[in-house]
Parts: C-alpha cells; structure tokens; sequence
C-alpha cells in the first residue's frame, strides 16, 4: 500500500511525522495551554494539570535532594492512584529513567527487577499487600530508599477520613526512617534545580515477560513515548481533543495504558477518569458519573461488562469508542458488546518494544472486525519468512510481523546480545521483530494470525492455535479458550483446547471435542477439550498461554 492510498482510512495522512520531545517539555506545553483543566478523576476528587505538574516538580526537587541524578533509575510499584502521575513526570523532570513494576510481583519478583534495573528509589503505596512487599526487597537488595504514598491523603477528605476510621486494616503500618520516607516528605513546597532533558534521553525501563526466560527490560526514550503518544492521538476524528475523558481502568505500568492513557491525555489535554484497578460494578459507575468518551481495556474487561447484572441501567451514551488491546478479542464477544451497547470497538496491537501501539482499526468509518487495523502514522511494517527471518515472506504468504518507526525501543537494558534476534536489518531501515505472524489484505488492513513460538508442530503440520481457537469460540457454551500443543509419540504434539463456559452453557468436554473437530482440518484436530472454571490471565487480564503450558507440562 503506498503513502498516498485511499484505503488509509486514519484521520492524518500515513507519512505524518510529529516532534520528539521530552515528556518534561510535551507536559510543559499542555500547562500553558489550560492549567487549570481537570487531568485525573481518582474516586470522587479531581487532580487538574496544574496540581499534578506542581507536585511533579516537587518530586523532582526531592529526589535531587537525595541525590538522585540524569540516569539513575526510580521504580513506580504503584497501582492507578494520582500520585502515580506525579512520580512518573516528576521523576523525568529529575533525568531519572521510570521503571515500571506490577503490584501483582512477588517479593522474588520485585528483587529481580530491581536488581536488573539497578534501581535505586521506589515508590509505593501504604497498602499491606504492596508495603509489605516492598519492604522486603528494600531489606534484601541493593534498593537505597523507599517513598511510601497515603491512599487516604489522595481521596476526598470523606472518603480519606472514612478510612482512617473505619478501615485501619487496610492502612500498613510503616515504619518510617532514613530509608523509608513519605511521599509527603518527598514533595515539600521547593523548585528543583534545572536540569536538561533532552528527547535522546531514556526515559523508561519497561519489563516485558516475552514468552522464556527471565523478563527483559525494553529501553524507551523520551522521543519513542512522545512520538507514540502523538500517533494515538492523531487516531482521534472527533473534534477537540482536550474534550475527551478517558476511562482509566487499564493499569498505569502497562505499556499500553502508559501510552494509550496516560501520556495520549498529557499530550492533550484530556482527562483521566482512573479506578485503582478493574472492577466492573465501580468502572461501569465511573463512565457513568464523569461521562467517558473512550474506553482503552483488554477484551476480558468487556466481556466482564457483557457479564455484569448493571450493564443494562448504565448510561453509556457519551462514550465514542472503545479500544480493544493486549490479545485478540474474539468474533462472538465483539458483536455482542457492540449489539448491547451500541457502541464500536475498534481493535489494535502493539508491543511493549514498540512503546505501545503500532496499529488500529478507525474509529470512524471503515474498519474490519478481526483485524488489528491499519499502521498508526509514521510507521512501517514488512513481513518476514517464517522459517528463515533474513528473508521477506513469500508473496501474498503469512510472515513475522517486523515493525519500523520512531516509537520501537532502542533495544533490551543490558542485553547487547540480544540484538542480532530482536532486529532486523533491510533496505537501510531496522526493523522489529514481533514474533507474531500476520497477513496483509489489499487495503493495509493487518490480520495476526498467530504467535511463532506458539505454533503447533503436529506431524510436519503447522497448527495455530488461534485458528482453532477462533472455531470453538463459535460454540454458544463457550466463554473462553486456549489451545496448546501437548506431547504425543506419534505426531510430536497434538493440539488440545482448554476453555470455560458461560453460566448457560450445558456442553460436555466430548460434545464440544467433536463438534469442533468436525469443523476443522484433519491436523487441526484436537485431542481433548477440558472444561474448567478459569483459564490463567496476565496482570492486565488477557488470556495467558504460556502459564497454562507451564501448569500442563
């Protein structure tokens, strides 16, 4: 497809570049413009630009104050809450790099990062489960200092009080010292010294679990963030974008919702309407009472909306859009959600090493259900062999996606060696492997087929998984699936599937083995269909494949 194809069905021209800037400086530009603009909605009290911005830049002044210099690393362990914000920014104002952590890490798992990263500040939440965690680590690592944030201090003054009263079980003891400060402690009313931040400059250590092996961590600039955060934004066909609020249930330490939410609001104006975490009766109320615009979630959200008794009181009518990442959404969950709610979701893709988004579907006009859409301006794909990556894919054939742009990490922290598999080099241009295989149609519209690491080898046969779980999907019974391949003497592997059922769903593992086996080829055959009550997710709520290999092999 070439630059100037009418089938380019984005709201910006294909070839659009836009500015690398720092973050620091793209903040800087939205302050001026409204600094009194409401940027996050957190349970009931609103945080604007300028309160954000203002305790960013303290933040900043106290991790100079501790030393914390261009290059050092500070770590967020933090769920969605306001003063997730201010760390982020305030620690790039500092020419600190931001390492993200889940709040769902085991202290083993917390260490490791921590110690790959070389981490020397980290800054948590005085909540038992997260406290506890990372007070470990700071007592077994190389960690220097732990900043502890008050959940009550953020809520509205009710709300703050009501839990200091009533719900002390849920306040941790901290035990605060010279290693262990307060975030209020952190962030006294003073300017931090100047220093430069430049778009060249890392920005963030974003961990990616990739599919063996210990995670790594993808090194994302300043430039790659805020290009990207431009190329969202651009998707936009509405209007004002300032005007827009976005529903906040993605996790902030995600890349996608560092992208998609977070820095596509700064870059803005937007505002963020945030929950701490998903939970659907609390989510559907929020896009209710601060009447979101757009919705970015991960298909399990909406089919746990699909699933929820309030769906059908709530009052989803402002709501423009919803975005569906993190893993394929299936056929049946898509058209009933657009059937019951009137409103069209529109699928994409990216990769925690493409700073989050590489492409979409429209979010007006044209667009084809099952696909991940067309490239986000700025960005290039091509598609390689599968068998041998030096080569292109035959034409009109399934190849590994290899993404190029200026949003693709500039490589792994501390991990040189791991170039030569990661990039690829062609026509001067160096280009991303994905490790996901995908198909082009004539319009640039990008169809994933399946994962190369996933792949089935049944007999010399090739089998993707998501085919065979797009089929069984079909079934009426069936909630969810997974299929993996699981050893077999005669053909190596055969393909078995794993799925859960809805609440009406009446179907035995046999019934539903060959009712599916009927409807696909002879290679694709499964073995076995096992019924069970939940399939493994990832911390953001997507089907997980790789841990359900591990729990069967």
């Amino acid at each position: 497809m070439t630059v100037s194809s009418p089938a380019y069905h984005h709201p910006v021209p294909q070839d659009t570049r836009f500015e690398p800037m720092s973050l620091p400086a793209m903040f800087e530009r939205t302050l001026r413009a409204n600094p009194d603009a409401p940027f996050l909605h957190f349970l009931g009290r609103t945080y604007s630009y300028a309160e954000i911005h203002r305790d960013a830049r303290r933040f900043a002044a106290g991790l100079q104050a501790l030393g914390i210099a261009k290059g050092d690393r500070v770590g967020l362990f933090l769920p969605n809450v306001p003063i997730y914000a201010a760390a982020y920014y305030g620690a790039m104002m500092a020419g600190a790099i931001v390492v993200n952590f889940s709040p769902l890490y085991s202290v083993e798992e917390l260490a490791w990062q921590v110690g790959d990263s070389g981490t020397r500040l980290l800054v948590t939440l005085d909540v038992p489960e997260l406290y506890s965690t990372a007070s470990k680590v700071l007592a077994s690592s190389e960690l220097e200092t732990l900043v502890v944030g008050s959940l009550s201090g953020m809520l509205p003054w009710y709300k703050g009080l009501a839990l200091k009263l009533l719900k002390r079980s849920q306040i941790a003891d901290v035990a605060y010292g010279n290693a262990v400060k307060s975030w209020s402690e952190m962030t006294p009313d003073r300017v931090p010294s100047p220093t430069e931040v430049t778009p060249a400059d890392l920005a963030l250590l974003q961990y990616t679990g990739g599919t063996t092996g210990r995670p790594k961590g993808a090194m994302l600039g300043h430039d790659q963030l805020s290009v990207n955060a431009q190329q969202v934004a651009a998707l936009n066909p509405f209007g004002d974008p300032a005007g827009e609020v976005f529903m906040g249930a993605l996790p902030f330490f995600h890349v996608f919702a560092n992208t998609a939410l977070l820095n596509h609001a700064m870059v803005t104006g937007a505002s963020i309407a945030m929950v701490p975490r998903f939970e659907t009766k609390q989510v559907l109320e929020t896009i209710q009472r601060y009447r979101c615009t757009g919705f970015p979630g991960v298909p399990t959200m909406f089919q746990a909306m699909l699933d929820h008794p309030d769906l059908a009181k709530t009052d989803l009518s402002s709501l423009k859009v919803c975005i569906s990442g993190g893993a394929p959404m299936p056929a049946p969950v898509h058209l009933k959600f657009e059937e019951v709610t009137g409103v069209r979701v529109c699928e994409g893709y990216g990769l925690t090493e493409s700073s989050g988004v590489v492409s979409a579907n429209p979010y007006e006009g044209t667009r084809k259900r099952g696909t991940i859409g067309q490239l986000v301006p700025g960005t290039a794909i091509i598609l390689l062999d599968k068998e041998d990556p030096a080569q292109l894919a035959p034409e009109g054939e399934p190849g590994e996606l290899a993404v190029c742009g200026p949003q693709v990490m500039r490589g792994y922290w501390n991990r040189p060696e791991t170039d030569a598999d990661t990039f690829v080099e062609r026509d001067g241009k160096r280009y991303l492997r994905t490790g996901d295989v995908a198909q082009i149609d004539a319009d640039g519209f990008i169809s994933i087929v399946d994962r190369i690491k996933d792949m089935i080898a049944v007999g010399g046969f090739k089998v993707f998984p998501s085919v065979v779980e797009d089929v069984i999907l079909e079934h009426p019974a069936v909630k969810e699936a997974l299929v993996i391949g699981v050893p077999e003497e005669y053909r190596g592997e055969v393909p078995r599937a794993y799925v859960t059922l809805n609440e009406a769903g009446g179907a035995t593992a046999e019934e539903l083995r060959d009712w599916l086996n009927a409807k696909i080829g002879k290679h694709e055959r499964v073995d076995q269909v096992v019924i069970r009550d939940a399939l493994p997710k990832t911390m953001i709520g997507k089907l997980d494949r790789k841990t359900l290999r591990a729990e069967v092999l």
